[in-house]
């Protein structure tokens, strides 16, 4: 029961809550904009009512059974696509899996890519995206990849430092490389049961 709460706090953490933070920035900076360039507010606040209805979609699928209902009825492929349609970045998926790992495994991938794919719309200024996922002997392996500006830090108190500690958690390995001018490459490695 411990863990599943610990599965839970984290896939709120690095979906919904990630999502909701975006949207708190997103219309502060709208509210700033409001008297000197109201058009670009407009839209602004056009865009943020798009991300409010995608966090409450996100905070339903979690609340029907945690995992997506795309990833629980379709599994991973279909529910990468999925999330790779809502990013701002154009972001091309290739799964390459002969059959589907264990449920909490792709429920960590999924929620590994989701939050990517939101720090790459958010930070990276990315023209494209890419996603590939694979299956090698009994691991998963995950390779996210951007055209953006690099620099992505993976200290404590990150994002990514919380992806960190959950492959931990798994026995599975999340390698960062981020050169300040890009291109970042995050790299992952899960158990496949």
């Amino acid at each position: 029961a411990a863990a599943d709460l610990r599965r839970i706090e984290r896939d709120l953490h690095d979906g919904a809550q990630a999502r909701l933070v975006a949207l708190a920035m997103d219309l502060g900076l709208a509210k700033e904009k409001l008297e000197e360039d109201p058009e670009a507010a407009a839209r602004m606040v056009d865009e943020a009512h798009g991300e409010v209805k995608l966090a409450l979609q996100e905070l339903r699928d979690l609340a029907r059974g945690i995992h997506p209902a795309i990833l629980t009825d379709r599994g991973l492929g279909p529910a990468l696509s999925a999330l790779a349609a809502r990013c701002t970045v154009p972001v091309t998926v290739t799964v390459d899996l002969p059959q589907r790992p264990a449920p909490a495994i792709e429920g960590i991938a999924y929620f590994t890519v989701s939050e990517l794919l939101q720090n790459i719309s958010k930070h990276s200024g990315a023209r494209t995206a890419e996603v590939d996922v694979w299956r090698t002997e009994e691991r998963v392996m995950l390779q996210i990849t951007d055209d953006g500006r690099g620099g992505a830090d993976t200290s404590a108190g990150s994002g990514l430092a919380g992806l960190a500690e959950r492959f931990d958690a798994v026995d599975g390995v999340l390698v960062v490389h981020s050169p300040a001018g890009g291109p970042t490459t995050v790299t992952a490695e899960l158990p496949w049961r």
